[in-house]
């Protein structure tokens, strides 16, 4: 029998797919981590049915399997007949997972439920099916293996630990082994859980278990476990509002009240890390194998210390008449066995060396060795960087994440869930409006239902948030990208020595094309200090190269500037037409700032070029040319005010062309309109 690796997928939540194609990112994606059939977790929906079919027909599209997981919060055991029913109706679909050529059934809770019947009902002999249910270890009578949900340390009675107990996850496992005498176990895997629905919902619930390095150290444990599980379950690749998926957050479901919690929350990285220990308990081996070097990192959004009680959900009391063991008010139960750190886990294929910068405090350099290591580094307020080093080899990774830490509540309220990045960093996540519908819903403070973060991508910075990620496509040609943004790739090009290609295509990676014909866009506005507008609203320049002045300097951003000259603060340049060739012109070039004033930074720059082929400050040059945003670098032909105030804007000659209006000195007009050529 061939070790096997499941995760738990919530089908309660998946009524807004319409076809078995809208399962297929999620098969995919499973597959990629080598994960082998989807537990289908399901309960009394009306439209389980449907969605349990395509889900089916997906699997079977992609080379998958799934298999039906009961959820008794829904179903009763008495149901034996709607059970069976059920199981008769798919056991027969080409990708129902098999065991020993049996169907798999499985089930969250259930003690009592009675195989037998339920096997009649299904048209099957009792041993012709492969049971493998969550019950308590003295209720598992006759299944064909074990199936344990605890995958978090607990109290005992489904809570974090406290005074009453404190249960590891391993103590689960031994329960379990001794229990099933020699039947195979399959094993709990979770990330995280964090669950916080206030009255809004009737489920209300608030509580987590202590997650902190719990993924990390899991996956550790099992490579070593002995007895070996024979199975994995991972819980859970899709139950957001408790926090334990792994699934992007685009994965289409319907908000049941969570997204609160789970907005701009992505844990891709839990996956991303699972992945060379999945392969590696299927092989048999006690340790990993890392073929490429990855940072995967982990924290929760605000300190433990924040005060939500003015504003958060779950400060009402409970109404009765009957207790609910599972809603808290104020901060989830279990909150205070959370620990204010930041935890980094380094897949490295060599030693090396890691700094992890949380807020104003920056750890000391970190060792890693080749293979996997884990630190935990105390939380601080602000912005999260990270960066592998080595001596013959430079850095390695760098970058900082999208999501900073903050002091106070967000959005209002308690947030104990993870964010979870990863460098190299992976693609932007974000939940689809389906999986935002219910956000506001009792929510107090003044968010929006919307994605508020890029994912950074390695090597692509927006200098004047100085964080990483895609910016928005433009809606037509000349379209703005969304606010003073510049996007610029920091990987020395082909060109030269720092002079970085800008150009969307097969030799490029990680840069989307923001621009027409494969050219960059850099929309800036007057009033951003420091950032000169070199393209009028949006429009590309034209030229070969865009300059875009990063004020204040960005952490992890090198000077690319021509010949080390800085206007006030580290530069960028970007080809923006590869069929432009790069001729570097020693020039002194004055600019004013995009506001108009008269201000000079001198600098060494080659030759600009307007979208018509003239060229402008080129040949030497020199004094202050007072230069507005809307005149420099223009796009042939595009909408706008084309106003000159100084001859010197002028060349080769000092006459204007077609569509230019003298705004300088009054008396040293130009002559209205020259041959240039």
């Amino acid at each position: 029998m061939d070790k096997m690796v499941f995760a738990h997928f919530m089908i309660g939540i998946v009524d807004d797919r319409k076809s078995a194609s809208d399962f297929d990112a999620d098969m995919q994606a499973a597959k990629n981590a080598k994960i082998d059939a989807f537990a289908l977790n399901i309960g009394t929906d009306s439209w389980s049915g449907d969605q349990i079919g395509f889900a089916f027909n997906s699997a079977g599209n992609n080379s998958m399997n799934a298999f039906i997981s009961f959820d008794f919060n829904w179903y009763h055991i008495d149901q034996t007949d709607a059970i069976g029913a059920m199981l008769k109706q798919y056991a027969s679909h080409p990708a129902y997972l098999k065991i020993s050529g049996k169907p798999v059934v499985s089930s969250f809770q259930g003690d009592g439920l009675k195989l037998d019947d339920v096997a009649s009902a299904a048209g099957f002999a009792r041993t012709d099916l492969f049971f493998m249910p969550y019950f308590q270890p003295g209720a598992l009578g006759s299944v064909d293996a074990g199936f344990n949900w605890m995958a978090w340390p607990n109290n005992g009675n489904n809570k974090a630990p406290d005074a009453s107990g404190n249960k590891t996850v391993a103590q689960g496992d031994s329960e379990y082994f001794k229990a099933l005498q020699g039947r195979p176990y399959m094993a709990p895997v979770s990330p995280w859980f964090s669950t916080h629905y206030g009255l809004e919902v009737n489920y209300s619930k608030n509580w987590v278990f202590p997650g902190d390095s719990l993924w990390y150290d899991r996956w550790s444990d099992i490579l070593v476990m002995d007895p070996q599980p024979q199975f994995l379950e991972i819980i859970t690749w899709n139950d957001y509002g408790e926090g334990s998926y792994v699934a992007p957050l685009s994965s289409p479901h319907y908000d049941d009240g969570g997204s609160k919690w789970v907005n701009d929350m992505p844990h891709d990285g839990f996956l991303e890390m699972a992945k060379p220990y999945i392969a590696a308990f299927k092989a048999g081996s006690k340790t990993i194998s890392v073929e490429t070097d990855q940072i995967i990192y982990w924290y929760r959004p605000h300190l433990k210390s924040a005060s939500c009680s003015d504003t958060d959900t779950c400060e009402k009391p409970w109404p009765g008449p009957s207790p609910n063991p599972n809603y808290f008010v104020g901060k989830p139960n279990g909150a205070e066995t959370m620990e204010d750190d930041v935890f980094v886990v380094a897949l490295l294929t060599a030693d090396a060396t890691v700094q992890v910068n949380s807020g104003s405090s920056a750890s000391p350099p970190l060792s890693g060795k080749a293979g996997p290591n884990f630190w935990r580094v105390a939380m601080g307020v602000g912005k999260q960087s990270f960066s592998v080093t080595r001596p013959d080899g430079g850095t390695v990774l760098s970058g900082t994440s999208p999501k900073d830490i903050i002091a106070d509540c967000v959005c209002g309220i308690y947030n104990f869930n993870a964010f979870v990045g990863t460098l190299p960093a992976g693609p932007a996540d974000a939940l689809q409006a389906d999986g935002l519908s219910r956000f506001t819903v009792s929510l107090q403070g003044t968010c929006q239902p919307t994605p508020s973060l890029s994912a950074p991508i390695d090597g692509v910075v927006n200098p004047v948030s100085g964080t990483g990620g895609p910016l928005p496509l433009p809606t037509g040609s000349g379209s703005p990208i969304g606010g003073p943004q510049v996007l610029a790739e920091v990987v020395p090009g082909p060109l030269m020595s720092g002079v970085t290609s800008g150009v969307s295509g097969p030799a490029e990676t990680g840069l989307q094309d923001y621009g027409v014909d494969h050219q960059v866009l850099a929309e800036v506005v007057p009033q951003v200090t420091g950032l000169n507008d070199y393209s009028l609203n949006g429009v590309p320049t034209g030229g070969p190269q865009v300059l875009a002045e990063v004020v204040p300097p960005v952490n992890g951003l090198d000077d690319y500037s021509l010949n080390s000259v800085q206007t006030s603060g580290p530069q960028v340049w970007t080809k923006a037409a590869p069929q432009v060739p790069f001729v570097p012109v020693a020039a002194a070039v004055a600019v004013a700032t995009t506001s108009g004033s008269t201000g000079c930074n001198a600098m060494t720059a080659s030759t600009f070029i307007t979208s018509g082929g003239s060229t402008m400050n080129s040949g030497g040059s020199t004094g202050c040319n007072t230069i507005t945003a809307s005149t420099f670098m223009t796009s042939g032909g595009s909408t706008g005010s084309k106003t000159i105030t100084a001859s010197s804007q002028i060349f080769p000659t000092n006459c204007l062309q077609p569509g230019y209006v003298w705004a300088g000195p009054a008396g040293s007009d130009p002559p209205a309109y020259c041959d240039v050529g």
